[in-house]
């Protein structure tokens, strides 16, 4: 029977422009193991697709806590509402970190999409509350969730459905996984729209509205002995022709890559 992992934040979709915390990928993505706390570092690389802005490189920790009722995941934390053999339903609260600063992109790629730097605001990550249930079986797991900015970065929310399934091979795990996410239009606009703010200044209205978002990953997870373990993954997600021709992308950007690798040490 596949268990619960709590050793992989950095998968947590991922991906991301993605609420953080839901993914199947890494909830399965572990060996059998009982320990309640892993600690570790880890670093993740997108390739993003904000006009001049290249590559995001971020460091990760890899702080991890199981209990009968409350359970923190890196970046993601919350409640064990219901807990069964197969299935699951938790509270959450979960890190969006999709926010970006003006400065960081390029103003001349700006200017060639129509956009003045100096009129456009920046982009804040936020802070996601909701529900998230999980079935696991012999196919693997497929979870949904349900989302909201709590913060009002935003002010959006988002619908995930998500499936992974675990292959063994010695100590290494390998996790395959798909899923799915709808977007709001309040969530969409302010990450590729127009602001009213910026719009009052001069900047073009340009506001997409709810959009759906599908994405693919591979992660993995190998022990190190019997505490140790190094653990990573690649994800891609497929962006829409509505988040594409945003003028805050590079044109004819069509998806974002990012990898992820990490040790941890469970205790």
């Amino acid at each position: 029977m596949l268990k619960t992992v709590f050793a992989l934040p950095l998968l947590l979709v991922p991906t991301i422009a993605m609420a953080q915390g839901v993914s199947s990928s890494s909830d399965l993505l572990a060996d059998a193991q009982d320990d309640r706390w892993t600690l570790g570092v880890a670093v993740s690389v997108r390739d993003s697709p904000y006009v001049g802005e290249g590559t995001r490189v971020r460091p990760l920790p890899l702080v991890t806590f199981d209990g009968q009722r409350f359970f923190w995941r890196g970046l993601s934390g919350g409640i064990h509402l219901i807990q069964r053999k197969s299935l699951s339903i938790d509270a959450v609260l979960s890190g969006r970190f999709d926010g970006f600063d003006i400065k960081d992109l390029s103003r001349a790629g700006l200017a060639r999409n129509g956009l003045d730097a100096t009129a456009l605001e920046d982009r804040d990550d936020a802070l996601d509350a909701g529900l998230a249930a999980s079935w696991r079986g012999r196919a693997g797991e497929l979870k949904v969730s349900a989302l909201a900015d709590v913060t009002d970065a935003s002010g959006g929310y988002e619908f995930a459905v998500d499936y992974g399934y675990a292959l063994q091979w010695g100590r290494t795990t390998v996790v395959p996984g798909a899923g799915v996410r709808w977007m709001s239009k309040d969530l969409v606009n302010y990450c590729y729209g127009t602001l009213d703010e910026e719009i009052s200044r001069g900047v073009a209205p340009y506001r997409p509205g709810s959009a759906l978002v599908p994405q693919v990953s591979v992660g993995f997870s190998r022990s190190l002995g019997e505490k140790w373990r190094v653990l990573g993954g690649v994800d891609y997600k497929f962006l829409p022709n509505e988040l594409a021709d945003s003028p805050l992308l590079e044109p004819d950007s069509n998806g974002s890559a990012a990898v992820r690798l990490g040790i941890s040490r469970s205790f």
